[in-house]
């Protein structure tokens, strides 16, 4: 008998299910907080030259402040203080609308800044003057965190797939907590960074072990509703994010804000059950009989389990008949499996590259930071739903190869949509976004239903490698705009269509039962 046909007699989608969603969603939701903190923390106030340095103790002194910015900082040519500039003398002529002037030369500023605090009390920029020379090392606290990200997904993949899902959840609970609450005390930026590295690596455990997680309790007729449930999560935690960075404008303690839910997900963790998928192939019969009868008594179902036979389940598909340890090798050793491994990473690269490349090119809102998160944010809602129905009744691949295909067509007339015409501009590129967040969704689900239970986390932690691998390059496109300016949004384009009919050789997962073993994939049944 398969499990997804012991599922289905003891409910795969009642009490225990919607438990299992409720107790992940607490730590789900820290994900985005985490994931876009960067927006908050590192956000670049604006700043001017420290003028204490040109203060003569007598008509400088007497100044008013617009008057000082006036004849102590040049202007850039769209009218705004220069941000990184200074005059070497004040230049009074400006105030008697003079021509004249002694010494006209520019400086960098020359004893540090001075920044707007009436948005952030205090951001990492203004901790340590990340600006101007220095503006690099912010773009890095992103960069590094993302890097500490695809550096924990094979990571942790591996660990789940060696010794179970819960145990390794808590780990990763723990150990993002430690290194959060680490980074919010650091004293320089390079304990920041490398602190942010580790929180990043620590919260790919919970990225990836946690919808898995929750798909293999699920059976195969409410596997999309779970995979899209899930999705929400991140959608919910923008708006937590939103909330908490609104009301905390100082760095560190929004660190700690941010990270505070998942003490509730250690105490809910006592809760969680361990996937039985994962324990049955690992030939641990014994305690994925006791989640199986835990599961089917919360349902309701105790009569129907004791109908078909303790034997029976234990004799089920999934259970592994050897004592064989799976590794990343495993993932490319046999043919099918070789080519499922190359299209899902190359699939899942072009993703996430064409959804942080929109992502970071969207502009005309003229929002402040907060209303443009939550904007964002609730853009995402309507097409999760859309997503949902699409799934159940079309197909996870034509979902995939759609939403890819798509994405690539409107980053392809805003090729030749003038700037001057932002209202288009701003409308078709939120468009994109909406349908590569469409795909993000979908491809989720997509690559859990697609790898075997043996592996599935490998699997899982390699296609998060590769997905985070296209984060990182894909602010590094945008430098490319000075060779020619479209061609970063060409290659998002050409990337976009690429990984849409690469997803094309993926094999269709709808009403299909989750593979079990390796086996499984390279003779389908």
């Amino acid at each position: 008998m398969k499990f997804d046909n012991i599922l289905t007699e003891i409910n795969g989608f009642g009490k225990f299910q919607i438990m299992i969603i409720l107790i992940q969603s607490i730590s789900r939701m820290t994900l985005p907080c985490h994931f876009l903190l960067n927006n908050f923390i590192a956000a670049v106030p604006s700043h001017h030259c420290d003028l204490s340095a040109l203060d003569d103790g007598v008509v400088f002194r007497n100044l008013t402040l617009e008057q000082k910015l006036a004849v102590s900082v040049p202007v850039e040519a769209d009218g705004t203080p220069s941000s990184c500039q200074m005059f070497a003398e004040p230049q009074y002529n400006i105030l008697s609308i003079s021509n004249n002037s002694d010494d006209t030369r520019m400086l960098q500023c020359q004893t540090g800044w001075v920044y707007d605090n009436s948005i952030f009390k205090s951001t990492v920029t203004t901790e340590w003057d990340l600006v101007c020379s220095r503006k690099g090392m912010n773009k890095a606290t992103a960069t590094i965190f993302f890097i500490g990200v695809m550096c924990g997904a094979p990571l942790f993949g591996f660990l789940s797939d060696r010794f179970g899902r819960r145990k390794i959840l808590l780990v990763s609970y723990l150990s993002s907590m430690v290194f959060a609450l680490i980074s919010s005390f650091s004293t320089s930026y390079t304990m920041f960074i490398i602190m942010r590295f580790f929180t990043g690596m620590t919260l790919a455990g919970i990225s990836i072990i946690s919808i898995v997680l929750n798909v293999e309790w699920f059976g195969i007729e409410h596997r999309t509703f779970a995979g899209v449930i899930i999705s929400l999560d991140w959608t919910l935690g923008n708006w937590l994010l939103v909330g908490i960075a609104y009301f905390v404008t100082e760095w560190r303690m929004l660190i700690l804000a941010v990270t505070s839910p998942l003490i509730l997900s250690i105490v809910a963790w006592w809760w969680l059950p361990e996937s039985a998928r994962w324990l049955l192939a690992n030939g641990k019969a014994d305690a994925a009989h006791f989640y199986i009868m835990k599961c089917a008594k919360m349902n309701n179902r105790s009569t129907c389990i004791a109908s078909i036979g303790q034997k029976a389940m234990l004799d089920s598909d999934a259970v592994d008949r050897g004592n064989k340890k799976y590794t990343f090798v495993d993932l490319v050793r046999t043919p099918n499996m070789r080519k499922l491994t190359i299209c899902s990473g190359i699939v899942w690269y072009g993703v996430a590259f064409t959804y942080y490349g929109i992502s970071l090119n969207v502009t005309g809102f003229g929002l402040n930071p907060y209303l443009a998160q939550f904007v964002f944010a609730l853009i995402e809602v309507p097409g999760k739903i859309g997503v949902y129905y699409f799934l159940n009744k079309v197909g996870r691949k034509p979902g995939q190869v759609g939403t890819l295909m798509l994405t690539g067509v409107c980053i392809f007339i805003n090729l030749f949509v003038p700037k001057d015409k932002w209202v288009v501009r701003t409308i078709v590129a939120i468009l994109g976004k909406g349908l590569s967040e469409a795909s993000f969704t979908i491809m989720f689900l997509f690559t859990t239903e697609l790898f075997p239970t043996v592996v599935r986390q490998n699997g899982l932690g390699y296609t998060s490698f590769m997905a985070r691998l296209g984060v990182s390059v894909a602010p590094l496109i945008i430098l490319l705009e000075d060779t020619w300016h479209l061609l970063p949004a060409l290659i998002y384009c050409l990337v976009a269509v690429g990984s849409g009919l690469m997803a094309s050789l993926l094999p269709e997962t709808l009403n299909t039962c989750l593979p079990e073993l390796i086996e499984d994939i390279e003779q389908p049944r």
